[in-house]
C-alpha cells in the first residue's frame, strides 16, 4: 500500500477518533450545558435567579429530572427564597412531542418550600408574579380561566397540552415572611407527600388537590388574605 494512503488512513482514524472522543465529552457535558441554560431561561422569563443542583435530559429514553431547584425573589423582595422544589421528574410521549403535542405520562413534583413575601412597601411576591393562593375561592376561577390558560400555554409553545396521565405532588412547608415587621412572620408544615392526580387535563382537574393543600394548610393562606394580610 502507497506510503500516501496509509498517512491518509492514520490521518482520517485520528479525526474520527478525535470526534469519538468530542462526542462522549459532549454527551457527557449535556446536562451540565442545559442546566446552565435552564437557569439563564428562567432569570430571563421570571427575573429571578435560579440554581439547580442537577438537570438530567435522557437520550435513549424520555425523561427530564430536575433535582434541587432554588429560585430567588428579586432584589425588592429582599432575595429571599421563593420556592425550593427537591424534584421535578417528568416522564413524556415522544410520538405526542414530534407532532407538537404535550403529553406527560408521569409528573412527580415535589414542592419542599413556598416562601410568601411581603415586601416594606406591602406587595406580595405571589400577587406580583400573578399566582393564586390555594383556597376554596381560587377554585372557581381555575375552572373560569381554564381555556385562558391553556391558550396562553398554546401561544407560548406552540404546543398543543394533552394531560398528564398521572401527577404526583409533595408538598413541605409554606413560610409567610413579612420584611416590614418579623413579627408577622408565621410557617406551616403542609405535609403531603406523594399525593396521586390522575388524568389531569384543565386545570379544573386540580381542583381537588387544592382543596386538599387549602384543608392542610388549617386556614394558612386563607388567613394571610385582608387588609394586614397579602396585598
Amino acid at each position: 500500500m502507497p506510503k500516501f494512503i496509509k498517512r491518509a488512513l492514520k490521518w482520517l482514524l485520528g479525526l474520527f477518533i478525535l470526534g469519538v472522543v468530542l462526542l462522549v465529552i459532549f454527551i457527557l457535558s449535556l446536562d451540565t450545558i442545559l442546566r446552565v441554560m435552564v437557569q439563564k431561561n428562567i432569570r430571563a422569563q421570571t427575573g429571578m435567579e435560579a440554581e439547580i443542583g442537577k438537570f438530567h435530559l435522557g437520550l435513549l429514553e424520555p425523561v427530564v429530572t430536575i433535582k434541587n431547584l432554588k429560585l430567588h425573589n428579586p432584589v425588592d423582595f429582599g432575595g429571599t427564597p421563593f420556592l425550593v422544589i427537591p424534584e421535578i421528574h417528568v416522564e413524556y410521549d415522544r410520538a405526542a412531542l414530534a407532532a407538537n403535542q404535550i403529553h406527560i405520562t408521569l409528573l412527580r413534583f415535589n414542592l419542599g418550600e413556598l416562601d410568601i413575601v411581603r415586601n416594606a412597601a406591602g406587595k406580595t411576591n405571589l400577587f406580583e408574579l400573578g399566582l393564586a393562593l390555594p383556597n376554596k375561592a381560587a377554585l372557581n376561577r381555575e375552572t373560569l380561566n381554564k381555556s385562558k390558560s391553556l391558550d396562553e400555554l398554546k401561544q407560548r409553545t406552540g404546543m398543543n397540552f394533552q394531560g398528564v396521565d398521572e401527577l404526583r405532588v409533595s408538598f413541605g412547608t409554606a413560610k409567610y415572611i413579612d420584611l416590614a415587621d418579623s413579627k408577622n412572620n408565621r410557617e406551616q408544615n403542609i405535609g403531603i407527600e406523594n399525593t396521586l392526580v390522575k388524568n389531569v387535563k384543565t386545570p379544573a382537574d386540580l381542583a381537588g388537590l387544592v382543596l386538599f393543600v387549602a384543608l392542610r394548610s388549617d386556614d394558612f393562606f386563607t388567613t394571610l388574605v385582608g387588609p394586614v394580610g397579602l396585598k
